[in-house]
């Protein structure tokens, strides 16, 4: 039997993180992050254990990473679904409303996720961090922003602070309310985007995510997860 080659090789390995990075955020999902040990992971992802720990530096590290998979593919489809649009104060709404409906459909894994940015590790810098960086800094210009290096780190800001005040144990504040503030601050109409009348969340959104973990790199990035 002749050896696989370099590009088998990287194909296979790039299929086995993208399972663990599902499996990680489903069973963060359904447990929470401190009833979730590698080795559920691995288990749930196939996986052998030590392959845990050749890709990711610890579990905060790859739960963030899964996250923000999810995240960067939410927002992705959210952008590029039909009909498609290149108005940039359309698009803005639609980014909000994604990151928004995040907080409704999976409260316990987003709740996870900002907690875990308040650890002493704080926010962990990884490719798909960098990917999602790039939608929103991307529907900021689109915007027509005219500082994006200033306004996209204030739009970060203030989802974070959203999807925060969404999620606050026994204060929660409704996402309409969230919803509201920021669309004002950009200057959006109502009707825009996803309204909470014609696309409310109520916490049991879709639960297969095989297509945000799917094999091969999201619609508009390279082989290497480069924007093109």
């Amino acid at each position: 039997m002749s050896p696989r080659s370099a590009s088998v090789n990287e194909e296979l390995r790039r299929r086995s993180k993208e399972r663990l990075l599902q499996a990680a955020v489903e069973l963060v999902d359904e447990r929470g992050f401190e009833a979730t040990t590698l080795g559920d992971i691995a288990d749930r992802a196939g996986s052998a254990r030590g392959l845990v720990s050749y890709y990711f530096p610890g579990k905060r590290q790859l739960v963030q990473s899964a996250v923000h998979r999810l995240m960067h593919r939410t927002l992705e489809e959210a952008l590029e679904r039909e009909p498609r649009t290149e108005d940039g104060r359309e698009r803005m709404a639609r980014a909000i409303d994604a990151i928004l409906a995040l907080a409704g459909d999976r409260p316990v894994l987003m709740r996870q996720h900002m907690a875990g940015l308040l650890q002493a590790e704080g926010f962990v810098p990884c490719p798909e961090q960098r990917r999602l960086a790039e939608l929103l800094r991307d529907t900021v210009a689109g915007l027509g922003s005219r500082d994006v290096d200033s306004d996209y780190p204030m739009l970060r800001a203030l989802l974070m602070g959203a999807v925060y005040a969404a999620l606050v144990p026994g204060a929660p504040m409704p996402v309409p309310v969230l919803r509201a503030e920021l669309f004002q601050r950009y200057r959006l109409d109502w009707e825009l985007g996803v309204p909470p009348e014609t696309g409310a969340s109520d916490g049991t959104g879709d639960r297969d995510l095989s297509r945000f973990f799917a094999t091969g790199a999201a619609p508009g990035y390279g082989p290497e997860g480069q924007s093109k």
